[in-house]
């Protein structure tokens, strides 16, 4: 189970990521989208989506530091366990808060405006508890382990993590990890698996290179400023 859990199932997510990526992209471009209800319901969406968006890039960040940065690099900033621990805690708390409110809110959106719920799949009330589920799962295996300095998963979950890179996974580090950090690691890898099943395929066409396209220069057309206009050959006024 060990070998199947921490050796097998990360492999088989990211295989299932990129086999429906290319599906998609080949077959479904047209499905590539949000498929967004804001055609029905507007005023509540505009609140709910930003909340949740903002929240699920912070969890995402805080992940990508946690499983990727390695405690002695932050050591060496003058950054210890402790501080760590505290960090990780209140903003991996408050960021989990944030998406949960989020999808609370997308969801009591769904199902009290009628048109939007007639919109509402399977596949979405499915996207929706495999989401809750993994943010709730940190949260509550975060919190449960807040004592002193918490449950150090950068000497384990982390390490695991790294060396997938690699192709030779130290499974058996993860065989001591508390259970409810092994529920959630499991869960966060069936969410990634079902990604470019669903709607949450759209987070690879996010438009990333407008942060970095060239300034749009206006011109202006107030003739005070550009001058007489020269006239087109053509277009001479007649008795010139």
């Amino acid at each position: 189970m060990t070998t199947l859990l921490w050796g097998a199932l990360p492999y088989t997510a990211f295989a299932l990521l990129v086999a429906g990526l290319v599906w998609r992209y080949r077959y479904d471009k047209y499905g590539w989208t949000t498929r967004s209800s804001q055609v029905y319901e507007s005023r509540l969406l505009n609140i709910a989506s930003p909340v949740f968006h903002y929240g699920i890039l912070f969890v995402l960040a805080g992940h990508l530091v946690g499983l990727f940065v390695p405690s002695s690099w932050t050591a060496a900033i003058g950054v210890d366990e402790h501080v760590y621990h505290l960090f990780s805690l209140y903003g991996g708390t408050a960021a989990g808060a944030l998406t949960v409110v989020g999808i609370l809110l997308l969801v009591y959106r769904r199902r009290t405006r009628a048109p939007v719920f007639r919109a509402t799949t399977a596949n979405d009330k499915a996207m929706y508890v495999l989401l809750v589920g993994a943010v709730v799962l940190g949260m509550v295996a975060k919190l449960s382990h807040s004592a002193g300095d918490g449950y150090d998963y950068r000497r384990t979950i982390g390490p695991w993590a790294r060396s997938l890179f690699t192709l030779q996974p130290q499974t058996g580090l993860m065989a001591g990890v508390p259970v409810l950090y092994q529920v959630h690691a499991v869960v966060g890898m069936v969410l990634i698996a079902f990604v470019p099943y669903s709607r949450l395929v759209h987070m690879f066409s996010a438009p990333v290179q407008y942060l970095f396209r060239p300034y749009v220069v206006y011109r202006t057309r107030d003739p005070r400023q550009l001058g007489p206009r020269p006239e087109r050959r053509g277009w001479e006024r007649l008795g010139g």
